[in-house]
């Protein structure tokens, strides 16, 4: 028996979770998804936060530690889904330490997620300004931008993203996104010669062939359990692929199996990874757009 087989269960889905009401659009897409156990809360993440509270009630720590201790907790309230409690302690980390680089690309991020986008920009640039060699800032400012209808200069940052490390598939992904936006052949002519880099033992080389066209969706998710060693890191793998899947159905105008992607994205309570938060995000602005 596989690994694989340990970790989910098949389920049928009839337009994956969502309802259809007539017999011709619930034959729009049947298939078999796998499941993993959603991720329970990170026991050591919690000792940590009491741990961090407590430190915080001394009153002989000078303002630098005490912004850097709240920092660090408001990371760990970001890791369990907590995210007021996180951006409190954020913002009470930048205003005792204006000059804490790191703080401004989650601030960031929580201003994107609200879709506070002027915002989440100001406190991208503050980053780059403050270290210019944050690449992850030029990922999660092309992020913001991409929300914010700016999908040109959302390339701009994920071609310099990209440049970092030419081989990463995500970075290729992110950047093809944008592209579509603007130009949708070209975006995918920049996919195809980005993936001549990619390096085809990782799994995530497979979002792109997925793309691509390389690999059907039946075979992209049967392999999803491959390599996989334990439930943690199959629940992340589950994260990534129903996001991708989710903006792939998104791009060809299947709104329904694309909500119902992200949906399963934000099941596996993965709370860190990028694409968790901006499952989220998606369905939120499809929700706006349903209702405008």
């Amino acid at each position: 028996m596989k690994l694989a087989s340990k970790f989910f269960l098949p389920l049928l889905v009839i337009g994956l979770l969502g309802c259809q009401s007539s017999p011709e659009k619930s034959a729009q897409h049947v298939i078999n998804v796998p499941l993993s156990v959603p991720l329970a809360s990170n026991f050591s993440n919690e000792l940590a936060i009491a741990r961090y509270s407590e430190f915080l009630l001394a009153s002989d720590l000078q303002q630098e530690q005490r912004a850097q201790l709240f920092y660090n907790r408001g990371m760990l309230y970001d890791s369990l889904g907590l995210t007021t409690l996180a951006r409190i302690d954020f913002n009470r980390a930048v205003k005792m330490k204006p000059d804490l680089a790191e703080v401004y690309n989650f601030l960031g991020i929580h201003h994107t997620l609200l879709q506070e986008y002027a915002q989440a920009y100001d406190m991208f640039d503050t980053l780059l300004e403050l270290d210019e060699s944050h690449e992850y800032g030029y990922l999660n400012r092309g992020i913001a931008l991409y929300y914010g209808d700016r999908p040109a200069l959302a390339s701009q940052d994920f071609s310099t993203f990209l440049a970092r490390d030419p081989v990463d598939a995500y970075r290729m992904m992110w950047l093809y996104l944008a592209q579509q936006k603007v130009e949708p052949l070209k975006a995918i002519e920049q996919l195809r010669a980005n993936s001549s880099t990619l390096d085809s033992q990782k799994w995530s080389s497979q979002l792109v062939q997925l793309y691509l066209g390389e690999l059907s969706e039946g075979q992209f998710l049967q392999q999803l359990g491959e390599g996989i060693s334990n439930q943690q890191e199959y629940a992340e793998r589950l994260c990534e692929a129903y996001f991708y899947l989710g903006k792939l159905y998104q791009s060809r105008g299947k709104t329904a199996v694309a909500v119902d992607f992200f949906k399963l994205a934000l099941a596996t309570n993965v709370y860190e990874f990028v694409e968790h938060k901006y499952a989220r995000l998606e369905l939120d602005l499809l929700a706006g757009n349903a209702a405008g």
